[in-house]
C-alpha cells in the first residue's frame, strides 16, 4: 500500500528521471540501461557522471530483458537497473513473470529498479500492464510517469516519482532523503524579497518606478518596480537567483546608487531592512 509520503510530484517525467538519477548518484557508481531506450537516460546519466552499462532487449523474445546479460554487467558500483515498460522505442509489454524475474535478478545484485512507466494502461494486446511496484517488496522500486500520455495532454508538465519499498531500505540508504532535497526548491525567503521604498529619504526619486528607471540608467541594475507590476506602490523586488559574486556586485551597485540619491540631512537609507538571517545583504547596504 502506498501514502502520500510515497508520491514526489515532478515537473513532468523528465524531472522524475533528473530526480531519480541524482538522487542514486555516488562516486564510482554505474546504472544498468536498455538498449534499445529512451535516449534521455544516457545525457542526463552523462550529466550527473553516472556510468552507463547497456543491456540488451531480446527482439525474438518480445523485446524482454536478457537477464543473464545484467548479471555480467553488473559489479559492486551499480546502483540501479532502469526498466522501461510499455516499451520505448519498441511497445513492448512486459507480463507479469518477466518482471518479477527482473526484480528478483535486482535482488540478488543488490540494486534497485527504477520503472519508466509514463505510457502504463496504453497497451492494446493481449498483455494487460503490471506495474512494477508490486514488487517493491521483493527490491526497492522507483516508477516514474507522467500525465501526458495516459490522459493525452503533452505539454502539461505534470509527473510523479513513486516509492515502493515496504521494507524501508529506500529510507535507510538514504536515497528518500535526497529525493525530498532534489525536489524541496522553497527557501525563506524564496529566491526574491520585496523592499519597501521610502521616497521622502531621497532626493530626485518620485516613486518605485522613477527608481528603478534611474537606477537601470546610471548602474545598470534592474530590479522591478512593484507599483507597476503587482500593484504596491513605492515597494521593490529584488531577485537573488545569480551567483554570489553578481549578487554582491549588484548590491554594491544599489548602495553607490542610494548614496548619490539620500536626502544628506536625513542620514539614513532607502532600504531599512533585509532578512536578517541573511548575513551578506545588510553588510552591503547599511
Amino acid at each position: 500500500k502506498l501514502s502520500a509520503d510515497d508520491i514526489y510530484v515532478t515537473s513532468g517525467c523528465l524531472q522524475a528521471i533528473e530526480v531519480a538519477l541524482a538522487a542514486i548518484n555516488r562516486p564510482g557508481a554505474n546504472i544498468l540501461l536498455p538498449r534499445p531506450g529512451f535516449t534521455f537516460y544516457e545525457s542526463r546519466a552523462a550529466y550527473e557522471h553516472l556510468e552507463v552499462r547497456h543491456f540488451d532487449l531480446l527482439p525474438d523474445r518480445g523485446w524482454e530483458v536478457d537477464v543473464d546479460a545484467i548479471e555480467a554487467l553488473a559489479d559492486d558500483n551499480t546502483v540501479a537497473i532502469v526498466i522501461i515498460n510499455p516499451g520505448n522505442p519498441c511497445g513492448s509489454v512486459y507480463s507479469y513473470d518477466h518482471l518479477k524475474m527482473v526484480a528478483e535478478t535486482a535482488r540478488k545484485l543488490g540494486i534497485l529498479v527504477i520503472a519508466d512507466e509514463v505510457y502504463g494502461h496504453l497497451t492494446f494486446g493481449s498483455t494487460p500492464f503490471v506495474p512494477m511496484g508490486i514488487f517493491g517488496s521483493i527490491v526497492p522500486v522507483l516508477s516514474l510517469g507522467s500525465i501526458s500520455k495516459r490522459w493525452v495532454v503533452p505539454g502539461w508538465r505534470l509527473g510523479w516519482l513513486v516509492t515502493s519499498d515496504p521494507n524501508g531500505i529506500l529510507q535507510k540508504s538514504g536515497i528518500v532523503e535526497s529525493i525530498t532535497g532534489f525536489l524541496n526548491i522553497s527557501t525563506d525567503p524564496a529566491t526574491f524579497i520585496q523592499v519597501k521604498l521610502n521616497v521622502s529619504l531621497l532626493e530626485d526619486i518620485s516613486d518605485d518606478l522613477d527608481f528603478c528607471m534611474k537606477l537601470a540608467k546610471e548602474e545598470s541594475v534592474i530590479i522591478v518596480p512593484a507599483g507597476m507590476a503587482f500593484g504596491m506602490k513605492n515597494w521593490l523586488r529584488i531577485t537573488f537567483a545569480c551567483e554570489i559574486s553578481a549578487l554582491e556586485d549588484g548590491l554594491r551597485r544599489i548602495k553607490a546608487f542610494h548614496q548619490r540619491h539620500v536626502r544628506k540631512q536625513s542620514g539614513l537609507y532607502v532600504i531599512r531592512s533585509l532578512d536578517p538571517d541573511t548575513k551578506m545583504l545588510p553588510s552591503l547596504l547599511e
